[in-house]
C-alpha cells in the first residue's frame, strides 16, 4: 500500500506528511530522525495499519518539506512542528514512535502536552541531545555556532553522479541495510538535479542551536510524561553511551530493552524484533 501524501503549515513553512490506512482506525505518528525522512517508515507504517492511521511528516528541512527560513533547526521548532501536525490531525491522543532526533522531539512533545500522547516509543532517542553533553559557557557556545553556521554557507551540496553512487554511501553509514532497504531509503532521500542526486535534506541542519537543552530542563518534561513508554537502543550504536541510556529516573511508566544486533537505526537493523517488542507494547 502506497501512503498518501499531504500537507500542513508550521511558522509559515509548507511541511510533508504522509498517510497509511483508515482514518477511523486510531492515530499513531511516527517522527524520524535527522537527515532521514518519512518514508524511512514504510515498512513499520505497513505493519501496523491492521490496528492504526499511520502518519509520518518529513520534518522541517527534510524529505519533501521545506526548508527552515534562516537556516535554524532546533528541536523545540520540530516539537511544534508535531503539534501543528496534530492539530492538522485533529485526532488526539496518539500513539507516536520517533528515532534519534524524532524521539527526542516526541519525548518534549510528551512532556508539554501530556495529554496528546497515548503511549509513547522512543528509538535512540536519548543520545546525541544538548542535555547530555557537558555543560559549555554560552560564549563558547554561540561562537562555536556563528562559526558553524558561516561554514555550511560556504559549503555546496555534495553531488552523486549515479542513484548508485548515493545508495553506496548509504551504506556506508549503515552497514546492517539491505541493497534492497538502502535502494529505497536513498531513492525517496534524494532529489535530481541536472549534474546528478543530492539529498533532500538542508545541511544547516547539521548546526543546531547555540541553545543546549540542558539536563535539567530534560527532567522537567520527563517528569511530566504521563503515557506508557517503550525506550529502545541499539547495543551497536554510537548513539548509546557505555552501560545504555543516561538515568531514566525521572519517567513514572517505562520499558526499556536494548536491542542485540543492531546500531543506530533498530528499527532497520533488526526489523522483527522492533516489531515484536512494538507490537507487544501496544497491545498492553
Amino acid at each position: 500500500m502506497e501512503p498518501e501524501s499531504r500537507w500542513y503549515t508550521s511558522q509559515r513553512l509548507k511541511l510533508h506528511y504522509l498517510t497509511w490506512g483508515d482514518e477511523a482506525k486510531p492515530p499513531l505518528i511516527l517522527v524520524h530522525g535527522t537527515r532521514d525522512h518519512a518514508r524511512s517508515w514504510d515498512r513499520v507504517a505497513q505493519a501496523l495499519i491492521d490496528r492504526f492511521c499511520v502518519y509520518a511528516p518529513d520534518l522541517r528541512g527534510h524529505g519533501d518539506s521545506d526548508w527552515a527560513i534562516g537556516g535554524n533547526y532546533s528541536i523545540i521548532d520540530y516539537a511544534l512542528d508535531i503539534h501543528a501536525l496534530g492539530e492538522a490531525i485533529g485526532r488526539a491522543p496518539y500513539v507516536i514512535i520517533g528515532h534519534s532526533l524524532g524521539g527526542g522531539v516526541a519525548l518534549q512533545y510528551a512532556g508539554a502536552f501530556p495529554e496528546k500522547v497515548q503511549k509513547l516509543v522512543t528509538i535512540e532517542g536519548l543520545g546525541g541531545l544538548g542535555w547530555q553533553r557537558e555543560r559549555r559557557p554560552a560564549h563558547q557556545r554561540m561562537r562555536q555556532w556563528v562559526e558553524s553556521m558561516r561554514e555550511l554557507e560556504r559549503r555546496q551540496l555534495r553531488t552523486y553522479l549515479t542513484l548508485e553512487d548515493a545508495t553506496r554511501r548509504m551504506q556506508e553509514a549503515n552497514r546492517h541495510l539491505s541493497p534492497e532497504l538502502a535502494r529505497h531509503l536513498t531513492e525517496h532521500g534524494v532529489r535530481a538535479t541536472q549534474a546528478g542526486y543530492t539529498w533532500k535534506f538542508d545541511n544547516y541542519t547539521h548546526a543546531g542551536s547555540p541553545y543546549e537543552f540542558n539536563m535539567e530542563d530534560a527532567r522537567d518534561l520527563w517528569n511530566q510524561i504521563r503515557c506508557p513508554m517503550l525506550i529502545i537502543w541499539g547495543r551497536e550504536s554510537w548513539g548509546t553511551r557505555p552501560g545504555g541510556p543516561p538515568d531514566l529516573s525521572a519517567f513514572h511508566n517505562y520499558r526499556a530493552v536494548e536491542v542485540e544486533g543492531a546500531g543506530h537505526w533498530v528499527h532497520h537493523d533488526q526489523f522483527e524484533r522492533f516489531m515484536q517488542l512494538v507490537n507487544e507494547f501496544l497491545g498492553e
